[in-house]
């Protein structure tokens, strides 16, 4: 039976397709280099096997590289961005020595920007279908858009074994480039997704990426549709790929901020803690403590065990015994947390804990 390709049902949605050049290959040589890529002790949760995980990959429409990573990125100061609306998205990291904002709007086309900070090789990250955005560290390899997709999300490989490596799972699985890849995870590092007014405000030299990416595309529009305003793809419950699971609990595409451990998984529903400020609940069988910024309009989650008391305070500080901190900054145990349809999330952890 033939299966619809994302350009086909973009096209079907009065959505234009993506237009990707082709291309890349795999060389005969790859497995010939050692992978020297940083990965964490233990594996994040994976909801599958990984055997059965790729058996689930489908193709997107373009084919590998067909929508090109940004491997030679360039920035641009502030003062020289004339592409950027004050509401536009953009994914920031302040890191020492860098602080960088990477527009939606660019990486909506690219989905990977093979990049560095401060000298220290990443690859930054982003699936349209799923609303993820994800940094990671890369070590001695670039990661590529593979043309495939495992629940709606971008399946990433790195070019240098030729494993697939599922965005939000952030681990690696077999794929037809390399069927025996060793099971890792990779090191993840902190984007925030923000508004370009929002980021520009709290890191006035930030440098910015420019849209002289070496492609030929057209920044100015979103063929999914608009997160400013909100709209098309990224609004209705139509799906252009079906998520893995269906559960009807919340709007598909309503955003949470999830973190996720090798001990389990736990969300937050975003406009919950827009509201609430402080949320408590569960990973695993460990009490966290989300806490909302309101300077980006977004949330860290923190491991709690003795369940000490945490509290908003009217500056946008976070109080907790008897101090208080930047909701970055608190003295817990910060586990790593980003944005994510409810689809996407609940798809790879459908036995995550969920708070709203």
């Amino acid at each position: 039976m033939h299966r619809p390709t994302r350009r086909h049902l973009l096209a079907a949605t009065g959505i234009t397709a993506l237009a990707g050049c082709t291309g890349g290959g795999s060389g005969t040589d790859s497995f010939t280099r050692p992978l020297d890529l940083p990965t964490v002790d233990e594996r994040l949760p994976l909801p599958a096997e990984p055997a059965t995980l790729r058996d689930e990959a489908r193709s997107g429409g373009p084919p590998k590289d067909g929508i090109p990573s940004i491997d030679e990125p360039s920035f641009i100061d502030p003062d020289a961005v004339d592409f950027l609306d004050p509401g536009d998205p953009v994914f920031g990291v302040a890191s020492d020595g860098a602080i960088k904002a990477y527009p939606q709007k660019i990486l909506v086309s690219h989905e990977i920007v093979n990049d560095d900070l401060d000298g220290t090789p990443v690859s930054v990250t982003y699936c349209p279908l799923t609303g993820t955005v994800q940094g990671f560290y890369r070590g001695n390899t670039e990661f590529g858009v593979s043309g495939r997709l495992i629940n709606a999300n971008l399946v990433m490989y790195d070019r240098t074994t030729e494993a697939w490596w599922p965005q939000i799972l952030a681990t690696a699985i077999p794929g037809p480039w390399n069927e025996t890849p060793e099971v890792r995870s990779l090191r993840e590092f902190r984007l925030i997704w923000t508004t370009w007014e929002q980021w520009r405000e709290q890191h006035p030299e930030t440098q910015v990426l420019s849209t002289d990416t070496g492609h030929a595309k057209n920044y100015g529009r979103d063929p999914y549709g608009s997160y400013n305003p909100r709209g098309g793809y990224y609004e209705t419950e139509n799906m252009i790929f079906p998520g893995r699971v269906e559960d009807d609990r919340y709007h598909r595409k309503r955003v949470v901020m999830g973190a996720r451990a090798a001990d389990g998984a736990v969300a937050f529903l975003k406009d919950a803690l827009r509201e609430n400020r402080v949320m408590t609940g569960e990973l695993g069988n460990t009490p966290v403590v989300a806490v909302y910024d309101d300077r980006y309009d977004t949330a860290y989650v923190y491991r709690n065990p003795d369940e000490q008391s945490v509290s908003h305070e009217a500056d946008g500080q976070i109080a907790s015994g008897g101090s208080t901190y930047a909701p970055d900054a608190l003295p817990l145990s910060r586990i790593h947390t980003f944005d994510a349809m409810w689809f996407a999330w609940i798809g790879y952890y459908p036995e995550t804990n969920v708070y709203g």
